[in-house]
């Protein structure tokens, strides 16, 4: 039940959760899913989506900042395709091999649709070359052609030599050849004459035939000289009638293509290039390849394009928008943002222990195709992924696609690389985050600001309203049927609505936490199909909520059994001065749950000083200290105006020892200070939060839900006696959205909730004593609490001032005996 406060006049009743009536029509009856974009009043959110995905500027990048599963991702896919229909089709991008520098590939920019027909086309180039070159070079017009550049070659050759030798057999030599080259030598009868017989020859004879040898030697290096020019001669005439074969070969087969693609300026010069290269290099056609001859299949149907000699000729398609003509703009998610599959990589392959590449191992990245369109990435994925942060900054900047590796950002590896032409990036990046990711990027990353300047702010929750009531039916409805589960009925939509106020922390709100609704609605499917029911009921709803808490509740269950089988001290009867149940939530990972603790006070006359333990000991945050010092202002102009302030109080929470921060403590504080003061006991069967201020204000705390349910289930597993019950800030009766259980306990009056709005309301349902107000006099009436504090700290200044006053004393008396001597 909800008590009165003795103070004033008696509360309304106090809602303990979110009651709703759901529009009429509301049933089992699965209707279409609503995308989030048209419903639950995201309006500024949405908006500056749109104006993000529609405005031509380069440098304003959409940023949505929310919290995770409250639909960002989806809202933002789901305008950015909406606005990418209207857009046109992006063009498609190749890279081809550059023969002038292989290791800088050329970048070519086609149409969309064209790059695949581009490359199937070189494909077919490559494959009727493979078929028609060995074909004109076995032709006999060509074989002809050859045997007289042959024939003419030899000719020249024998009879340079026929003359040579019919010279040397006048001079009666003979000319030689052997294994070192050719020799002259003297003859005899037809045949080569001996040294023996030379030797017997007269002086006179063997000088005519040395000079006739030196001559012929002379005539010999002059006919033999000949030789090279001559067989460059030869190349030269072979080359040029194999140029002549390959180029007529070259233009008839390279013909269509020009027509189809020549239009393109890139690819002119490319094909020029390729007709340049494969007449220069015709003979690499006429290397017989051992794979077809083996095939089954005729040579006119192998794929040649395939062996790798013909690689330098291929297309690598880098971008291709085939499939995307008439679908407007390309919208690209990547989920793991890392520098390559963002910027795209280039590949190697091992050969002979060395690390190869060429143009057809490029291979692309999000960015290339995103490339006219739009990018949705996950903010906190790309800034864990090393280098790729500043690789997607710099692609905006430069607006161009430059690949580039880690390995080479960190010079790890020295190997055969390439540069290839940078590709123009014209795209949409939309980054989805926390809010306090964006935050830190705006404070620490001046480049950010400049390429991120659309925030799109989702909003966490929604005021209840009947449009808001009814987009949020069909949210359900739409999960439902989008998962392919039970359809849901009118008992199972209001429980979700109140689970929605639960998560929003609010009652007069809607968490739009769509992720956690999802999950209930599906858990809640498989409860109702366990039990073969044909719709989602509240029941099963409830089931969900219930086990999923049961399966994340150990740490609860640990501490509750702590309390019951009093390891920890926690008192739900009696009183106790200067001691008071304060109430605290823990989270740990997704689950939350509230645990009472004990805080004792303790007092005496000191100099003004309240300790606060926990923060002696490091274990306090700021904003515990700053509670206690905010009582601490309070006590000290509330109360003995007229003295100093000559109190020594210490406060901690027993049995703590984890860290303590926030400031919904320092109501129970300030009340078991209180209590301390005025010796006035508090009754255990209640337990505490809430904040103040230095007016004796109680102020809203978060987690009043399961505060109150930490407690209650301790005093329920006790057994509960209808005396118990937690004082809450009247602030915080709006976002009371509590358990079933809760509430069934407090409708029995077995359990009270009892909304306060100032210290002297809470310490009077607390100890049962009037806390009273000053008089005319300056003074409270006798007998009531604050009286008691009052009296208690005027004495405490008073036993001060006796016992520095014999000090005083003691310290003239000496100085006027020295002033004697």
């Amino acid at each position: 039940m909800i008590k009165d406060i003795p103070s004033g006049a008696p509360l309304k009743p106090v809602q303990l959760s979110a009651s709703f009536n759901l529009p009429a029509g509301t049933g089992t009856v699965a209707s279409g899913s609503i995308s989030l974009t048209k419903g639950m009043r995201q309006t500024r959110a949405l908006e500056a989506i749109k104006f993000a995905a529609k405005t031509s500027h380069t440098d304003f990048n959409l940023f949505a900042l929310g919290r995770s599963g409250y639909g960002r991702h989806k809202a933002v896919l789901s305008i950015l395709k909406e606005v990418a229909l209207a857009r046109p089709t992006p063009d498609d991008w190749v890279y081809v091999n550059n023969f002038a520098a292989p290791h800088k590939p050329i970048a070519i920019q086609l149409p969309a649709g064209l790059a695949d027909r581009f490359k199937k086309a070189m494909q077919d180039l490559v494959n009727d070359l493979a078929n028609d070159i060995p074909a004109l070079f076995e032709a006999e017009a060509y074989q002809n052609k050859r045997r007289a550049i042959e024939q003419d070659f030899g000719g020249q050759h024998e009879k340079s030599f026929n003359d040579l030798m019919q010279h040397a057999l006048e001079k009666k030599l003979v000319l030689l050849r052997t294994p070192m080259g050719f020799m002259l030598t003297a003859q005899k009868d037809g045949k080569p004459m001996k040294p023996e017989e030379f030797n017997k020859l007269p002086k006179d004879q063997q000088k005519q035939i040395e000079q006739n040898i030196s001559e012929m030697q002379t005539e010999l290096e002059t006919v033999l000289k000949q030789i090279p020019k001559r067989e460059k001669q030869h190349r030269s005439a072979v080359e040029n009638l194999n140029s002549s074969v390959a180029l007529e070969g070259v233009e008839n087969a390279i013909e269509d293509v020009v027509k189809e693609f020549g239009n393109i300026e890139k690819i002119a010069k490319y094909l020029e290039d390729v007709k340049s290269d494969i007449i220069e290099n015709a003979d690499q056609f006429l290397t017989p390849d051992p794979e077809v001859r083996a095939g089954a299949f005729p040579v006119s149907t192998t794929q040649h394009y395939k062996n790798p000699q013909y690689f330098m000729y291929s297309v690598n398609v880098i971008l291709s928008n085939q499939s995307q003509v008439g679908k407007g703009a390309p919208v690209v998610t990547e989920e793991l943002p890392t520098l390559s599959n963002l910027t795209g990589r280039i590949e190697h392959v091992a050969e002979m222990g060395a690390l190869l590449t060429d143009f057809s191992m490029i291979r692309p990245g999000a960015l290339h195709r995103a490339n006219g369109g739009y990018l949705v990435l996950d903010v906190m994925r790309v800034l864990t992924e090393p280098f790729a942060w500043d690789a997607l900054k710099r692609c905006l900047k430069t607006q161009q696609i430059a690949i580039a590796s880690a390995q080479d950002r960190l010079g790890l590896v020295s190997t055969i690389s390439l540069e290839p032409d940078p590709i123009p990036l014209t795209l949409r990046v939309a980054l989805v985050g926390e809010r306090a990711l964006y935050y830190l990027l705006m404070a620490y990353d001046p480049d950010f600001a400049e390429l991120f300047k659309v925030q799109a702010d989702f909003d966490d929750d929604v005021f209840i309203s009947k449009d808001s009531i009814e987009h949020f039916v069909q949210i359900t409805k739409g999960i439902a049927q989008e998962s392919d589960l039970l359809s849901l009925s009118k008992t199972a939509i209001t429980k979700l609505l109140t689970e929605a106020t639960r998560l929003a922390e609010d009652s007069e709100k809607l968490s739009l936490n769509l992720g956690k609704l999802s999950d209930i609605i599906r858990e809640a499917d498989f409860w109702a199909k366990a039990s073969s029911a044909k719709t989602i009921s509240g029941k099963h709803i409830d089931m969900a909520i219930e086990q999923a808490e049961q399966r994340a509740s150990r740490p609860r269950e640990l501490t509750h059994e702590a309390i019951t089988r009093n390891t920890l001290m926690i008192a739900t009867e009696g009183k106790s001065i200067g001691q008071i149940n304060a109430l605290s939530v823990h989270e740990i990972g997704s689950y939350r749950f509230g645990r009472p603790s004990r805080l004792t006070a303790r007092v005496r006359s000191g100099k003004g000083k309240v300790v606060d333990i926990e923060r002696e000991v490091e274990l306090g945050g700021p904003l515990h200290s700053k509670g206690v010092l905010i009582l601490s202002s309070y006590l000290a102009t509330h109360y003995a105006l007229d003295v100093p302030m000559s109190l020594w109080a210490s406060i901690v929470f027993e049995q703590s020892y984890g860290g303590v921060d926030g400031d919904s403590a320092s109501a129970a504080e300030l009340f078991a200070l209180l209590s301390a003061l005025s010796e006035c006991a508090i009754s255990q069967s209640f337990a505490v939060t809430g904040s103040i201020n230095q007016l004796g204000e109680i102020q809203a705390i978060g987690g009043v839900n399961e505060k109150i349910e930490g407690f209650f289930d301790i005093c329920d597993a006790r057994g509960l006696t209808g005396k118990q019950g937690v004082l809450i800030p009247y602030a915080n009766i709006k976002h009371l959205a509590l358990r079933p259980r809760v509430i069934k306990a407090v409708k029995d009056k077995q359990f009270s909730i009892i909304p306060i709005t100032t210290i002297d309301e809470g310490i009077e349902l607390l100890t049962g004593t009037k806390p009273g107000e000053r008089g005319k006099a300056g003074k409270f009436p006798q007998n009531t609490l604050n009286n008691k504090v009052e009296t208690k700290l005027v004495n405490f200044a008073e036993r001060l001032r006796e016992y520095a006053t014999p000090i005083v004393h003691k310290r003239k008396k000496g100085e006027n005996a020295k002033s004697k001597k």
